[in-house]
């Protein structure tokens, strides 16, 4: 989260990463309902001694240093207590009390809650005390919600279940030979190629041993990956994979693929590849020779295929409107259930892998589909920027069917559509809009201050003090090239700064307008 300047309170609005509050009585209930929103959410601050003026913007009402310090002592000793909140997330120095013209402010600063602390709910009641933001309002989450939350906190990933009234005979046998003829092709010389269906199905995590009968069964990852669409709906009522082609604005669907048609198996190691194909179609292949051989597996197909993967690990097949893969002129949409378990930020740096579905992804990569390290959406961005076409956009909707949606588009000048864009940890605290722009939005809104992708640069750096610029550039997701005007911005701005040898040295993030 960007931080609160007291210097600037009048130009903030209340928007879904900022809530004033009177407080003049003391700590007001409703404190309670936005803290757990945020937790739940974005992440936000709360501000107390402050009050909304008919035309949105913000005052103070006159708070005196001791009843802000009461305030301040006040939510410390009622946030500690479990009976009332679920969970401390607040730091000690997150908790400030400000001096702001006409009086005193206490500023509340809630992260988002890590998902094995979410739902964050008060006063003991999980049901009817978990709360979301939505723009400057808090609601109650539905059971649904609550469910979608309580399903991530566990630290196996949900694929891992055994499901014990199957057996591996319910697999779709043709699909089990196509995974097992790719698996020969990649990974020759394997033990594994030699096992029967059984033990290597054992062995690649789509079945295993039942702790109730000690028998084997599928896993729900093998399951997805192999079995038949009827056979997932019957434990997954919500699933639901679809890929749709809209190439002519005449016509609805120019191509349409999707389970439940009784056309195909409906699980998602066939899903990947029929969808693999049609969306190489949509890419433009430069002649390039290997030798005599014709070489049409570009950095971008490799993209695509990343997204794709990217896309079915993390879904949470149990949540609404199911796995949505679009296909226009001039962009690919990747839609799935749930939200990012690592947040937008993280997403795009890298380097944590927390996927949904480990099993789903553990398979895939034994076929060399997908990339494991958490590198994979950085991966996609760094291609993109390298191919000069527009920055790709992660998109987190919550609600009742929450999503994530990755687009990536096709045509150098194209406009991501206004409409669309959604929110990310980045978001304009003084907006009033609900929306977070993931691209390039600033805390104050000035023409002065730095680009997102600057920001990322600078924590990045602060994080890796010995990076080169082929790592920030991997990091962020541009080239080299620029990340290093980049550098060369903030180096100007005084806000980086770069101490001994061009080998040998290290960077140093200034304290100015990044923290």
């Amino acid at each position: 989260m960007e931080p609160f300047d007291i210097a600037k309170l009048a130009s903030y609005r209340e928007n879904n990463r900022i809530e004033a509050k009177s407080a003049k009585g003391g700590l007001p209930r409703s404190i309670w309902e936005t803290y757990s929103a945020f937790a739940n959410t974005y992440g936000g601050v709360i501000l107390l001694g402050v009050k909304e003026r008919e035309d949105g913007t913000f005052e103070t009402v006159g708070l005196t240093p001791v009843e802000a310090e009461h305030l301040r002592q006040d939510f410390w000793n009622t946030v500690s207590n479990r009976s009332k909140v679920s969970a401390v997330l607040p730091i000690e120095s997150e908790v400030e009390v400000l001096e702001a013209d006409g009086g005193m402010v206490v500023a509340i600063h809630v992260p988002r809650a890590p998902r094995e602390e979410r739902p964050v709910y008060i006063n003991g009641d999980l049901f009817a005390g978990t709360y979301r933001r939505r723009g400057e309002g808090d609601y109650r989450c539905t059971r649904q919600e609550i469910s979608a939350m309580l399903r991530d906190q566990g630290f196996e990933t949900m694929d891992s279940k055994v499901l014990d009234d199957l057996t591996v005979a319910d697999f779709n046998m043709d699909t089990v030979r196509a995974y097992r003829n790719r698996f020969r092709t990649v990974r020759q010389g394997s033990s594994w190629t030699g096992l029967d269906d059984e033990r290597f199905l054992r062995a690649i995590g789509a079945a295993a041993v039942s702790r109730e009968d000690g028998r084997l069964h599928p896993t729900f990852g093998g399951l997805l990956m192999f079995g038949n669409d009827y056979d997932i709906v019957r434990e997954c009522p919500q699933f639901f994979l679809d890929y749709q082609e809209t190439l002519d604005p005449a016509i609805r669907w120019t191509d349409r693929v999707h389970s439940g048609d009784g056309m195909w198996s409906g699980n998602l190691f066939d899903f990947f590849f029929r969808v693999n194909r049609k969306l190489a179609e949509s890419l433009k292949t430069p002649f390039k020779l290997d030798g005599i051989f014709r070489v049409d597996d570009t950095p971008m197909h490799k993209a695509v295929r990343e997204a794709l993967a990217n896309c079915l690990f993390n879904a949470d097949y149990h949540g609404v409107r199911g796995v949505v893969v679009r296909r226009t002129p001039d962009k690919l949409v990747f839609e799935n259930p749930g939200d990012i378990r690592t947040g937008i930020e993280q997403m795009r740096l890298g380097g944590v892998s927390d996927p949904r579905n480990g099993l789903v992804m553990k398979m895939f990569s034994l076929i060399d589909v997908g990339e494991r390290a958490g590198t994979g959406v950085p991966d996609v961005f760094a291609t993109w920027a390298n191919a000069g076409l527009p920055e790709p956009r992660i998109e987190e909707n919550f609600g009742e069917a929450d999503r994530t949606i990755l687009t990536l588009m096709l045509e150098a000048d194209a406009k991501p559509d206004n409409n669309e864009q959604i929110t990310d940890d980045y978001e304009q605290i003084n907006s009033s809009n609900e929306q977070i722009s993931d691209n390039n939005e600033q805390l104050n809104g000035s023409n002065e201050q730095i680009t997102e992708r600057q920001r990322i640069v600078l924590r990045f750096v602060e994080k890796s003090p010995r990076a080169t610029y082929d790592d920030m550039a991997r990091a962020v997701g541009v080239s080299s090239a620029t990340v290093r005007r980049d550098a060369e911005i903030l180096i100007g701005r005084g806000l980086l700064k770069r101490v001994g040898s061009r080998k040998a040295g290290q960077w140093e993030v200034q304290r100015g307008e990044e923290s």
